[in-house]
């Protein structure tokens, strides 16, 4: 059986993860959590240094109150 070489092209692995692509999936995710989360969660996206990040925070007092009670936010990330 012949052997493979695979060599990852670094620069185009940190291009993809920050690719606008990547950002839509992402932001398909955040909102699919917060959509499950109910009211009182916020969803946010950015470019950090190298990558993509969209992140799902409780922002009110009752729902961060339910996060803590109920582990809203795990549980919506199934």
């Amino acid at each position: 059986m012949a052997k493979v070489k695979f060599k990852l092209n670094g620069q185009g692995v940190g291009q993809l993860l920050k690719s606008a692509e990547m950002q839509n999936v992402l932001s398909e995710h955040a909102t699919a959590i917060r959509n499950r989360c109910g009211d009182g969660y916020e969803q946010e996206q950015f470019v950090a240094g190298s990558r993509a990040v969209a992140t799902v925070k409780a922002t009110s007092f009752k729902a961060k109150r339910d996060n803590i009670k109920n582990n809203t936010l795990l549980k919506a990330v199934r």
